[in-house]
């Protein structure tokens, strides 16, 4: 699949995204490669200068419920060193486990930091996050889930919205930040589903999407499909939908 989008991106099911840029930058965001539907596992990335952890859900930071101690996150950060934005509860979760020589770095919604030549800017979403912890059965906090808003060394930017519902100020998201690319779960049950989507590229103002986290599992229903038939509906036909296979790169050569 090839498209001109400034970056190349490798979707591996549900929400986990590796984007490369133009200039050679690896970002991984929410890199659950161990999940039931990836191609790939997380042994198989060989760099990554900068990762994103939308929330603390276990199938996000990259484990099964009350396993997120032995998360991919934390297996990859060992091995790569990347620095490490997320949420102030779970970078002080983090900071407390082994991320080798990772930079972590606490933030919160409506902060941007840089790093690496990158710049990345923290949004609402809306959903819950945290996991349990498995020793004793009791909830984990790892913080309020977030979107994240990255704009690469060109200047292009990336709008990955982790899971949320949809909500009115996604306009504001857009009309702020611009995104020329949005990755949008589209699943359901848990995230929004394809109408309701459709609705986020509307208020966003994006000329392309990305569907994600749906598909894992039978109840994350919503596909691809159904998303640009209700784009069509709101007049918006000409947005484009990506939904390249799992492990499928789209974008640079």
């Amino acid at each position: 699949m090839s498209e001109d989008l400034g970056f190349r991106f490798t979707w591996y099911g549900h929400a986990a995204v590796h984007v490369e840029s133009a200039a050679g930058a690896s970002i991984l965001i929410d890199p659950w490669l161990s999940n039931p539907l990836s191609p790939a596992g997380p042994d198989t990335i060989e760099r990554c200068d900068l990762m994103l952890v939308t929330h603390g859900h276990h199938d996000h930071l990259g484990a099964m419920p009350g396993e997120i101690a032995t998360a991919d996150a934390l297996a990859i950060a060992r091995r790569t060193a990347p620095v490490w934005p997320a949420i102030h509860e779970l970078q002080l979760w983090l900071s407390a486990q082994d991320t080798g020589e990772a930079e972590l770095i606490g933030m919160n919604k409506g902060g941007t930091i840089e790093a690496r030549g990158l710049r990345v800017t923290m949004v609402a979403a809306d959903h819950s996050a945290g996991d349990f912890l498995a020793d004793d059965g009791l909830p984990l906090y790892l913080g309020e889930p977030t979107g994240l808003v990255v704009e690469l060394e060109s200047g292009r930017r990336l709008y990955h919205a982790g899971d949320t519902a949809l909500f009115g100020d996604m306009r504001l998201i857009g009309e702020m930040y611009r995104p020329d690319v949005a990755f949008l779960p589209i699943g359901g049950h848990f995230t929004m589903d394809p109408p309701a989507a459709a609705r986020a590229v509307e208020l966003l103002g994006c000329a392309t999407v990305v569907p994600i986290h749906y598909g894992t599992f039978p109840v994350l229903a919503g596909t691809p499909d159904p998303l640009r038939d209700e784009l069509e509906d709101l007049g918006l036909g000409d947005v484009t939908v990506l939904a390249p296979k799992r492990g499928e790169s789209v974008g640079l050569s």
